[in-house]
């Protein structure tokens, strides 16, 4: 920790992170206005333009302020609960197909191999198409890209611990392979797993924003960076803020999450 804390960047990112998670957490009470709220005499207000609302408004009136408040609590729950699922499932597949090996081990890679050969937001376009478009399903989808990364992260290094002294020995004391997995391997193996998990934050939150960007993600009026950005593409001559802020927003959160991942990289890389 006292590595960590010296690395201005990281101090940096959490900086800005905690001043995000904290705007999520509250957003009812420091949002000034109800961010679905229509005020059609106050279309395309630019920011600044008047005290009631500092950051403007959209082509309907309501608060971009507001609306950027409550989409951080949106992005950042889309973010963690789906990288949180992806860590879990993943790390469950992992373990097993690198301790116990074999036609298990050849069985999942190849499932895995499958996903991987996707792009990314091809694959999570696909499974939103086929459960319909939601944040619920944007979560499952952005998790089930998630899981094959972490599988495969997993069971290369329970590849190189199992062949360790201890797990021998442990294994001549009779434990069973369940203890061997969760209670001896899994702690030894969990460096990566965070430093993937951080960084697999910040990508699924531009994930999550491009599939509500394209019209298959989290729908309007629900106040979401990415349907924001699509909502503001229209206008981006008339009220440019309207793209721009939450375009903004997207670029601070991963940035912050990056940079702490980095830090983490260089703290906790056994090598280094």
């Amino acid at each position: 920790m006292k590595k960590l804390l010296r690395s201005y960047q990281v101090l940096i990112g959490l900086t800005v992170l905690i001043v995000f998670v904290i705007v999520a957490v509250f957003a009812p009470l420091l949002a000034p206005h109800d961010p679905l709220a229509i005020d059609v005499t106050n279309r395309f207000a630019s920011p600044f333009e008047t005290a009631e609302h500092p950051l403007g408004t959209d082509n309907l009136g309501r608060d971009t302020m507001s609306r950027l408040i409550h989409g951080a609590r949106i992005s950042l729950t889309i973010g963690i609960v789906s990288t949180i699922a992806g860590v879990i499932v993943g790390v469950m597949i992992g373990l097993v197909s690198g301790y116990y090996g074999g036609m298990v081990d050849t069985l999942i890679m190849r499932v895995t191999d499958i996903l991987l050969a996707f792009p990314g937001m091809l694959l999570a376009l696909v499974i939103v198409a086929i459960l319909g478009a939601s944040t619920t399903n944007v979560i499952i989808a952005v998790t089930i890209f998630a899981v094959p990364g972490f599988a495969r992260i997993v069971r290369a290094s329970v590849l190189e611990t199992k062949k360790l002294e201890f797990v021998d020995a442990i294994r001549a004391l009779g434990a069973s392979d369940v203890r061997i997995m969760f209670v001896h391997i899994l702690p030894n193996v969990t460096t990566p797993i965070i430093i993937q998990a951080t960084l697999y934050v910040a990508s699924a939150i531009v994930t999550a924003a491009a599939l509500s960007f394209l019209g298959v993600g989290t729908q309007a009026p629900t106040p979401e960076w990415g349907s924001m950005l699509n909502s503001g593409r229209e206008f981006m001559t008339r009220a440019p803020h309207m793209i721009m802020l939450p375009g903004l927003m997207i670029l601070l959160i991963v940035i912050s999450i990056n940079l702490i991942g980095d830090g983490l990289r260089d703290t906790l890389e056994p090598k280094k």
